[in-house]
């Protein structure tokens, strides 16, 4: 036999057992939907692709709760080219599962919710969150003042809530209810903006609250005036039946500006500092990021210095009243009927108290005056009717300097009112008098204030804590204007109406003693953040030419804007204001 090719054989059978396609190619038509008993359904590239499980229990086109199902466009995009064959892949049942049900996947919360969009727990868990814990707790939504902290309604945050909002749970206080009813308040700024003056900084306080400065505790300079002896009787508790009367007193007080103090233009003659300022100004450019009212610091730089000065009649000398609550008193212009308690009256109110308060708490005896250095630079015993009152003027000295090669100092002129023995060593002890008041806990503006009557022996510390929140930008100008005076002590007088519906007769009630630093402590109030605040602006300031310049704080806004303003800008206001005077006496007259 002959022999063949290796493979070619093979190569032939394999031909020969292949079975005729005819003309066509591929693999034959075939009608069969299985393959080897394994069932396959037809498909095309059109086809989309569906869900890999459905889990709902949908019978008869019906969805899980009996109801038809409703048609949708995503339905009808499934109906094409073999949509209908999944029927073949069903499982057979072996055992009966009506005793299965279909677990729903939709969640069901326990929370409820009222109003719009508040969510209140129900015990639990919730209380924990309740009081703002951060160590796990959920927190709960409120509207303002009961969380950690919120917004306060005025433009700031308020952090201060977190000590005592919802501490029992469901039943925390809720402060603000219906604020999206209310108006939004549009105050008057404290001086009308010009048109031809320049704006040059705009500083929120965001950044105002960023600023630090370490300084020194300051040094004596000079001191004028004398002092009279605090009368310790009043930090006794009076009796309510004998309470004392506040006594109008006729003294000589004065709050002279900078640039015409003539101890500072002597001062500065000397060099003595580049920053000249008094405490009244200082503390409130200190304490400017508690501020809400409008006011305006005039700057006057002149050569290689600064003033800070303040215009006549300007709002900083006003004494405010519950500036910082969450309700604040009302204006005439946002609806307020009530004369007595509108924010204008009630600070005319309260730099009346603060003036004879600080006249009647002190002893007023010759032998037991302590006398300053210097007398009183601006009381003239041949023009003045009236004694001048128990008051000494300090001019410190404090280093702002951030290196050697740029010293820079700030002197300042600040007030003590009354001297005290110490009870120990019987040393003398330097005294800064104040006075809080009440003109009506259950009136608009209160600020959830207390009843001084009944709880100020029994509760003195929810007293002095709900000042702290309702007036914390006059408490934290106080309490500055102590430190920068190196004070030993300072005394809160707490005064309140005879009758709430009067208010030109008052009653003290009780006076309680601080350490200045102590009660900054308790403020959270940080002085190395004031002198930041300082040097900053005077820095804006020495980087310009000479001239005058305007610091305002925004009415509405948390914003100090500093204008450039031309040399006579104030010039008028002062001869009208003059005017005013001169008229006054003469229709008195």
């Amino acid at each position: 036999m002959a022999r063949s090719e290796p493979g070619t054989s093979s190569l032939i059978d394999l031909i020969d057992a292949l079975p005729d396609l005819g003309p066509t190619w591929g693999p034959p038509v075939t009608t069969e939907t299985t393959l080897n008993g394994v069932p396959y359904a037809p498909y095309s590239k059109g086809d989309k692709l569906g869900r890999m499980a459905d889990w709902s229990d949908n019978k008869d086109g019906r969805d899980g709760r009996g109801g038809r199902q409703q048609y949708n466009r995503n339905y009808r995009d499934q109906q094409v080219y073999g949509a209908g064959s999944a029927s073949l892949f069903a499982a057979p049942v072996a055992e009966d599962e009506s005793s299965f049900s279909v677990v729903s996947n939709v969640r069901d919360s326990a929370k409820t919710r009222f109003g719009r969009g508040a969510v209140f727990t129900r015990g639990g868990r919730g209380q924990r969150g309740a009081r703002g814990d951060s160590r796990g707790g959920r927190q709960q939504f409120q509207r303002s003042g009961a969380g950690r902290g919120g917004y306060d309604g005025r433009g700031g945050y308020d952090n201060r809530g977190g000590a005592r909002g919802g501490a029992g749970g469901q039943r925390g206080r809720r402060f603000g209810w219906k604020d999206y009813d209310k108006p939004q308040r549009n105050r008057d700024a404290s001086i009308n903006i010009k048109a031809d003056w320049k704006l040059l900084e705009e500083i929120d306080y965001n950044r105002l609250a960023k600023l630090n400065l370490e300084t020194d505790e300051g040094e004596d300079i000079e001191s004028y005036g004398f002092l009279y002896q605090y009368d310790r009787s009043y930090d006794k508790q009076p009796v309510k039946t004998a309470e004392r009367k506040l006594v109008v007193l006729d003294r000589a007080a004065y709050n002279v500006t900078t640039s015409s103090d003539p101890v500072i233009q002597e001062l500065a003659d000397k060099d003595e500092a580049t920053i000249f300022a008094t405490d009244s100004i200082l503390s409130m450019l200190m304490c400017s990021t508690r501020s809400v009212y409008s006011w305006d610091i005039v700057i006057v730089r002149h050569g290689n210095k600064i003033y800070f000065d303040k215009r006549d009649n300007a709002a900083l000398d006003m004494v405010t009243v519950n500036e910082n609550a969450a309700d604040a008193p009302l204006e005439a212009s946002e609806g307020s009927k009530d004369g007595l308690n509108q924010p204008n009256a009630l600070a005319e109110e309260a730099t009346y108290i603060n003036h004879n308060f600080s006249n009647q708490v002190v002893i007023e005896n010759e032998s037991q005056k302590v006398d300053m250095e210097n007398e009183n630079p601006f009381y003239n015993a041949a023009e003045e009717t009236a004694p001048p009152a128990s008051k000494a003027y300090k001019y410190r000295r404090f280093d702002l300097s951030t290196s050697a090669e740029d010293p820079m100092y700030l002197i300042v002129r600040t007030e003590l009112d009354a001297v005290q023995k110490n009870a120990i060593s019987g040393d003398d002890q330097f005294v800064t008098v104040h006075a809080l008041n009440e003109f009506d806990n259950k009136a608009q503006g209160s600020g959830g204030a207390l009843d001084w009557r009944t709880k100020l022996v029994s509760q003195r510390g929810a007293v002095v804590a709900t000042e702290m929140k309702n007036n914390s930008c006059k408490l934290a100008r106080w309490t500055v204007q102590s430190i920068l005076a190196k004070a030993d002590v300072m005394k809160l007088g707490f005064v309140s109406r005879a009758n709430p519906k009067s208010n030109d007769k008052h009653v003290v009630l009780g006076v309680v003693g601080w350490k200045p630093r102590d009660f900054a402590n308790q403020m959270n109030l940080q002085l190395s953040n004031g002198w930041g605040i300082v040097r900053t602006i005077a820095d804006m300031c020495l980087k310009r030419e000479e001239g005058k310049f305007i610091l305002v704080k925004d009415p509405n806004k948390n914003i100090l804007r500093l204008y450039e303003v031309p040399g006579n800008s104030f010039d008028d206001d002062a001869e009208e204001a003059h005017d005013v005077i001169e008229e006054e006496e003469e229709a008195e007259e």
